[in-house]
């Protein structure tokens, strides 16, 4: 039985695509890598992928006069790949509708807080200025709504009063992006995950509030 296939998008670093990396090389995501693609040319998560010796591409959005005509672009260069499953890790441009629906129901993001709370950009500035106790980081399904489809898993944190944007971003990161990512992209890869009339469904179970950092599996902690 072939492995489902695996396309990531990004925009930057690639720490996200790099614990997916890992996790897929140790077995843990039982998935086979399609290519990664991102809309900036100099992503430093391009370089990762080719060191793993993942095929990579870039598609620059300032290339394309309009949005519609880069995501018609984009959705070309990931048709291409035949996905199983999209992973949009750190990926920074919104997506259109047609773009989404094609995908839908294949399509996870990971987002930097804990949604429904601070969807776009600027979440830890936004949760250092309304005096949140916690803060965290979700999983959820890409549907038209802007970092509005059903959430997966969240994993939370308590703000410090050293904590500024920086440093809760990078917790955000370390503490929580990195195990949740490849725990729901590995549930998704072994048909446990997926969308169905609007729902998020996790081992055949509705998820009416997603799943939290102590239902990780041990080797996602």
């Amino acid at each position: 039985m072939s492995r489902p296939r695996l396309a990531v998008l990004i925009s930057g670093r690639g720490r996200n695509l790099q614990a997916l990396i890992e996790a897929q090389r140790d077995g843990r995501i039982p998935a086979e890598f399609a290519g990664v693609l991102s809309n900036r040319a100099d992503a430093e998560g391009l370089l990762r992928a080719r060191a793993a010796g993942i095929p990579a591409v870039s598609v620059p959005h300032r290339d394309y006069p309009t949005r519609a005509a880069f995501d018609t672009a984009l959705a070309q260069s990931l048709r291409a790949l035949h996905p199983d499953i999209v992973a949009l890790a750190g990926f920074m441009r919104i997506l259109g509708d047609a773009f989404v629906q094609e995908f839908e129901g294949r399509m996870l993001n990971i987002h930097p807080s804990l949604l429904p709370k601070y969807p776009g950009l600027d979440t830890h500035r936004r949760a250092l200025e309304a005096g949140d106790a916690e803060h965290g980081a979700t999983v959820h399904f890409v549907t038209p709504a802007l970092d509005g489809g059903p959430a997966v898993i969240q994993g939370r944190f308590r703000v410090q009063p050293d904590d500024d944007a920086e440093r809760l971003a990078q917790r955000v990161l370390e503490e929580v992006e990195l195990k949740i990512y490849p725990q729901a992209v590995a549930w998704m890869a072994r048909g446990e995950l997926m969308l169905r009339d609007g729902a998020a469904l996790l081992c055949g179970h509705r998820l009416q509030q997603p799943v939290t950092l102590q239902d990780l599996e041990e080797a996602f902690r």
